[in-house]
């Protein structure tokens, strides 16, 4: 059987979706409907020579929804040879667990991110975060620390130390 397959067929041990707050949720709407009203109020009030104006804040509008859409949360999953962390369509994590030398509970400071996402940490730290809450911060071989959002950090770090015997 070849890796890809024995991969797919693999046992997940843990599994979960990290949403993003109630503050990037609240933000993300607000900034969407103040666009959208201003593209409506040009379209209905300007004349017809400038009305690609509204079609520009429309175009806008989607793009909001369509990065919201992209950035809505974190997905997670463990198995007992890798850890996979997913945030959105292009940044996507596939750490094997032989790799990892340390694993800590952590929280995702403002302070050390300069906000939420995909951010690079003042202390050196990658970091996937859609809250101020909770977070696993796992140490490599060789490379940064990876820090991502989870609701149960104790969980996933008991299994990684588990499986991994660190």
């Amino acid at each position: 059987m070849n890796e890809n397959n024995a991969q797919i067929n693999e046992e997940i041990l843990y599994r979960e979706w990290v949403p993003a707050g109630k503050v990037i949720k609240i933000i993300m709407l607000s900034v969407f409907l103040l666009n959208s009203i201003i593209g409506i109020i040009i379209v209905a009030f300007i004349p017809r020579n400038l009305i690609f104006i509204g079609w520009i804040f429309g175009a806008v509008s989607l793009l909001l929804l369509l990065l919201y859409w992209n950035f809505r949360g974190i997905r997670i999953a463990l198995t007992r040879h890798y850890l996979d962390v997913g945030y959105g369509i292009l940044n996507h994590k596939k750490i094997f667990l032989e790799k990892i030398t340390g694993c800590e509970i952590t929280k995702a400071y403002f302070r050390r991110y300069g906000g939420l996402g995909v951010r690079f940490g003042l202390d050196g730290s990658w970091a996937y975060t859609t809250n101020f809450g909770q977070a696993v911060k796992l140490f490599f071989q060789k490379g940064r620390p990876f820090v991502f959002s989870t609701r149960n950090p104790q969980k996933i770090c008991h299994l990684i130390n588990e499986i991994t015997r660190i």
